[in-house]
């Protein structure tokens, strides 16, 4: 092959290669333009507000995209997620409940934890029962919320009584920590054990009472990008911004805490 027709054939494999390059759906996930259609995210109830904040920071990065959210206790989002409900991200508010969809194949890799969370005890505004500590929730006229055990904050809320050696009967078991901040809120409970987080986000309605035992019923948040996401890309990506820097600066914002070995 003569020079001049090296020299051409290089330029035409060279024209080729930059066409694949610029056409289709297939660009790398961090490509911003790359991201497009909906990206449907299962996660925990408790991260509400800080992952709808992120969704709207998400979409503004990836102007093609789209997110769209199921909040719900995770016990409940991993048995939907299971049976085959359709969606491309997991986040969960405890390792266990993670487990569940891992364990079933439905995991692309391994999930990363990417924040943790700590119970606070919600009582109403200006605390009028002068709670200052879980045994002050066995008194005979105090009426408490708590998760069901299921749920993490509930799992959370028995290691943490527990503990304390205290025991009490709940009024009302939550499938979700935002139903037990409720009856808080409606005044319905005199105290519920929620998350520091749900706590400072009702900061106009509720205070949040820390408590020592709470330190040793800490939960670590995993995400994962599920096996059958109908937007793989998308999901990559969605995980890959919760554990950017952005999304660490609203996740700590929101009261959550790095999570171990961070």
């Amino acid at each position: 092959m003569t020079a001049r027709r090296l020299a051409a054939t290089l330029a035409v494999l060279a024209t080729l290669a930059l066409a694949g390059c610029g056409g289709g759906s297939t660009a790398p996930s961090g490509d911003a333009d790359a991201v497009t259609g909906t990206v449907t995210v299962f996660a925990a109830a408790s991260l509400t507000e800080s992952f709808t904040t992120l969704g709207r920071q998400f979409e503004a990065a990836h102007p093609g995209a789209t997110v769209t959210f199921n909040f719900a206790g995770s016990s409940a989002l991993a048995t939907q997620i299971n049976q085959g409900a359709p969606a491309d991200v997991f986040a969960a508010a405890a390792a266990t409940n993670m487990a569940t969809v891992t364990e079933a194949g439905n995991a692309e890799g391994a999930p990363a934890a990417f924040a943790r969370n700590q119970l606070v005890i919600a009582v109403p505004k200006g605390n009028p029962q002068k709670i200052t500590g879980l045994a002050d929730l066995t008194g005979p006229e105090v009426k408490v919320a708590l998760c069901a055990a299921q749920v993490p904050c509930g799992a959370a809320a028995t290691k943490a009584l527990d503990a304390a050696t205290v025991r009490l009967t709940p009024v009302t078991l939550e499938q979700d920590v935002k139903g037990a901040l409720s009856k808080v809120k409606l005044g319905e409970v005199d105290a519920a054990l929620v998350y520091r987080t749900d706590a400072r986000a009702a900061a106009d309605a509720v205070d949040g009472v820390e408590f020592p035992e709470s330190a040793g019923a800490v939960n670590d948040y995993p995400i994962v990008a599920l096996t059958d996401a109908p937007n793989p890309a998308g999901a990559r990506a969605f995980v890959a911004y919760v554990r950017s820097d952005q999304g660490r600066a609203v996740l700590t914002r929101a009261g959550f805490q790095a999570p171990s070995g961070s």
